[in-house]
Formats: structure tokens, sequence, C-alpha cells
């Protein structure tokens, strides 16, 4: 049964939980039979976690628009590029087609303040949205047009961090 009423989520700040913020909402959706579609910008390596179940849960779509390593700020790699376009081309396809019940953008806001995406070309996918359709965007650094284009908006605020104390990315909880 698809949503009465659909609204924008934003997840972004400097604290970790932003992305899993995000696939909790996907989970649950799934689970009242919701059909989700996430594309991840800035991401290629299918070593996520998310990536490697995606497949095994019914009506979850995850598709990568990244290379597998980190992109330069300020000196996006044309790959980059041309990566984060497909991304852009997918999300305005399926935003507008409607079939998806929520579509999350993860890393988008990333990808504005890294000069892959437009803040413009978000705020019309944003206006694009289906009455019906939950749209999330995440990432560190979302601009403040997209925060007053949300309906929600939720800040991870860093207090204290592993990595500060010599503990590395772990497989399952990092990635």
């Amino acid at each position: 049964m698809p949503l009465k009423q659909g609204t924008v989520q934003v997840y972004t700040g400097n604290g970790k939980g932003k992305t899993t913020a995000a696939l909790g909402q996907a989970l649950r959706a799934c689970g009242h039979g919701l059909k989700v579609m996430m594309i991840q910008f800035m991401k290629g390596s299918k070593n996520y976690g998310e990536v490697m179940i995606a497949g095994e849960i019914p009506g979850f779509e995850i598709v990568q628009s990244g290379l597998p390593t980190f992109v330069e700020k300020g000196n996006p790699s044309e790959e980059d590029l041309r990566l984060a376009r497909e991304g852009m081309k997918l999300a305005r396809k399926v935003i507008t087609e409607g079939k998806y019940d929520m579509v999350i953008l993860d890393e988008i806001n990333c990808a504005i303040d890294y000069g892959l995406v437009s803040v413009e070309d978000v705020l019309a996918l944003i206006g694009s949205r289906p009455e019906t359709m939950e749209l999330i965007l995440t990432g560190r650094y979302a601009p403040q047009e997209v925060l007053e284009a949300a309906d929600l908006v939720t800040e991870m605020k860093e207090l204290k961090h592993h990595y500060k104390a010599g503990i590395a990315m772990r497989e399952g909880i990092e990635y």
C-alpha cells in the first residue's frame, strides 16, 4: 500500500549514522511492503553490508554511483563527475516515474559540497517528488537551501568517536 503522504527527510552533520538512519527507514518501509530505491553517490565499493544484503530484502534496491575510492575535494576526476551525472539521471527517472515509495539519495549532500552535482539540480529533484513519495537525502554539509526544502532535518553531531582512539573502520559496523 503506497504512502498517503510522503515527506523530505535530511540526515546531515559530522557524526556517524546518516546512512545508517536512512537504511533503518528503508528496512522499516520494506517491512510494510513499500518499494525502496537507494542511490549511493560517491560510493562504489561492493563491500558495504547494505549492498551485499539488498538483494535479499524484498522491495529494496541499491545502485551505486561512484568509485570505490575517495573523491578528491576540489579536484574530482572525470569519472567521479560522470558517475555523479549518471546517479542524478537515475534519480530523476525513479522520482518522476513514481514506481518507488521511498527514494534515498545517499551522500547527495557531500556530492553537492564536492561540486559533483549542483544544489539547483537537487532542489529540482525535491520539487519533482510525487506527493506520496518519501525522499531521504544524506551526507555532511547539507546546504541551507536543502535544509529549507526538507520537512524533517536531523543533524548527527559527533561528541566522541572511536576512530580517535585508534579503532579502524570495522566490517559490518562502518561499512
